[in-house]
């Protein structure tokens, strides 16, 4: 009996110290509100730097919300985009930059923020026939940097990306245009064959980007693929909106 009596208690005192551990963390996290700017500001570097994003940008949702009008705010926005940056996190990075943009910059610090944007969308882009709608977006904020801040330090490097970003797009624009091809869709193919052609370009001098040999395997040199023979003949497969020169001749007599 007094064996039992022993092992009852040694589970009742082990039974508290955990209830104690974790109410007592739980408490403590609970506790983690109504501090001071500074406070959230050196917990965001400190998470920064342990590589802790998450915890991080967890730190700076509490110093934004108890701290709105904080002189702290601006620096730790700016510092959570580069982190975001350099881990790679293209979409969070460009959401801290907006926040900069929106909200804290004066008209030399939105240049930068600006340019660090445009930077963020082309290093999204390693594999620039997936994403049409990146291309064209970081395409279209380049033209407009450019216009803005002519004198920029910056220019000659947004300029350098820019040309980069249309000959990603007009390879993309020809991977499409041969898919159309294979599709036998001739008005499609055409109009992408054609499509934001720069005349300042030399194409006969551009090389094509050499696709990694595991990627080919799935997607093909960008020219062609494996698979090309599995895909119908249906126009929904690519575009609703393709139209074949069949069709066209065929319903060119109807009345509109």
């Amino acid at each position: 009996m007094r064996v039992k009596t022993k092992l009852t208690k040694t589970k009742l005192v082990m039974m508290i110290v955990v209830a104690t551990l974790f109410f007592g963390g739980c408490t403590k996290d609970a506790e983690e509100y109504n501090k001071p700017a500074a406070y959230w500001y050196a917990k965001v570097i400190e998470s920064v730097s342990n590589n802790n994003l998450e915890k991080a940008d967890d730190y700076y949702s509490s110093l934004q919300g108890e701290h709105v009008g904080s002189p702290l705010l601006p620096e730790a926005t700016m510092i959570l985009a580069i982190a975001h940056m350099h881990y790679e996190e293209y979409v969070l990075s460009e959401y801290f930059l907006n926040e900069y943009v929106t909200r804290y910059a004066n008209p030399n610090e939105r240049e930068f923020a600006e340019f660090l944007k445009i930077k963020s969308k082309y290093l999204a882009l390693p594999n620039p026939r997936r994403d049409q709608v990146l291309i064209n977006e970081a395409i279209t904020e380049s033209e407009k940097f450019k216009s803005n801040y002519p004198n920029s330090m910056y220019y000659g490097i947004v300029d350098t990306m820019l040309t980069n970003l249309h000959m990603a797009a007009a390879s993309l624009n020809e991977s499409i245009s041969d898919l159309y091809t294979r599709l036998d869709k001739p008005k499609s193919a055409k109009y992408y064959k054609t499509i934001q052609n720069q005349p300042w370009i030399k194409w006969e001098n551009v090389d094509r980007d050499n696709t990694p040999w595991y990627r080919e395997w799935f997607e093909g040199d960008g020219t062609s693929s494996w698979y090309g023979f599995l895909i119908p003949h249906t126009r929904s497969v690519v575009s609703r909106n393709s139209v074949s020169e069949t069709e066209t001749n065929s319903t060119s007599g109807e009345k509109l």
